[in-house]
């Protein structure tokens, strides 16, 4: 067997630890993480200038109470808004609202309509409506409304003739529309029956 050219371990004055060599080496990388903290890049993606306004998202969903319906509800009338949902109709990233609104009567149930109303044109003008998907004239009740998946879905009670009382509905259907080529298409959601 050859004897080994390196020199014995115990000869060498480096190779003993002591701690002022694990002091500096911790002073040292503690620096080195440190210097690193300071010199990241800035958060990626677009920046605001000064001045600029800053979006916090979609606008909220239009007040039903502040719009104008096409109701006729005589001099002495005004109008009542019923039911109400909420959402994005038309896939623009900005909900619309969908609302019951009758004239205000004394007793009975009177005929109102359903309306899909939309921001005004201007900042602070009040709700528009920009369809009517249920007219008074077809005396049917809106007893449930909602937006599901950007599609309305309502329950509604009417008349099956004009000799039922208009106190007591006959008939009940399951309905829906959903926009589709710019216009608001009525269905009958899955499973409805009349």
């Amino acid at each position: 067997m050859q004897p080994s050219a390196a020199p014995d371990p115990v000869d060498l004055a480096h190779t003993h630890v002591r701690p002022a060599h694990w002091l500096a080496t911790a002073t040292a990388t503690a620096a080195v993480v440190a210097l690193a903290g300071l010199l990241q890049p800035g958060p990626a993606g677009a920046t605001a200038t000064a001045g600029a306004p800053v979006s916090a998202g979609p606008a909220p969903a239009p007040a039903a109470a502040d719009a104008t319906f096409p109701l006729e509800c005589g001099p002495a009338g005004r109008t009542v808004v019923g039911r109400q949902a909420s959402g994005d109709l038309d896939g623009d990233g900005n909900p619309e609202t969908v609302a019951t609104a009758h004239c205000e009567a004394g007793i009975g149930t009177p005929p109102g309509g359903l309306y899909v109303l939309t921001r005004g044109k201007e900042p602070g003008a009040p709700a528009r409506v920009v369809a009517t998907l249920l007219e008074p004239r077809l005396h049917r009740h809106v007893t449930e409304l909602a937006i599901r998946d950007g599609a309305i879905r309502a329950t509604l009670l009417g008349y099956s003739s004009p000799d039922v009382p208009r106190c007591c509905p006959d008939e009940k259907e399951q309905v829906g529309w959903e926009w589709r080529g710019g216009v608001f298409l009525r269905t009958a959601p899955a499973g409805a029956g009349a």
